[in-house]
């Protein structure tokens, strides 16, 4: 199994907007995570994507604010991320997981999610 391979992370003033990118190889069972780890914090799921239907779920930290979506191929997974704000400043990590529909959109947390990517840094200054 290849690690999702996350992409688009840099440093962004407050309000402004980024676009992370995740690859990976999926399957109809797939769960796509987000999460997020800020220094001295505990990894935070951010949100998920059931792979075969486009299925979210969004945390509500960031809901209303951060979007979740896959490519038409299956292969990539976004984060959306707009009126962003400085407690949004974290490395982002882009997870994969197989389980069951209702698991993956009712709520994301780490022990779901078996293989792991090295993770984006975003910061956001005020």
């Amino acid at each position: 199994q290849t690690l999702p391979v996350e992409s688009g992370g840099g440093s962004v003033s407050a309000g402004g907007s980024l676009r992370l990118t995740c690859t990976a190889s999926t399957y109809d069972n797939t769960c796509m995570g987000w999460f997020r780890q800020a220094p001295g914090k505990e990894r935070e799921g951010v949100a998920s994507i059931w792979m075969r239907d486009g299925s979210t779920y969004v945390s509500d930290s960031v809901k209303g604010r951060f979007t979740i979506s896959q490519d038409f191929a299956r292969t990539t997974v976004f984060l959306q991320m707009d009126n962003m704000q400085p407690e949004d400043t974290a490395m982002y990590y882009c997870a994969r997981g197989s389980t069951l529909r209702h698991l993956c959109i009712g709520t994301v947390v780490v022990a779901g999610f078996d293989y792991w990517g090295q993770g984006t840094q975003v910061t956001v200054s005020p």
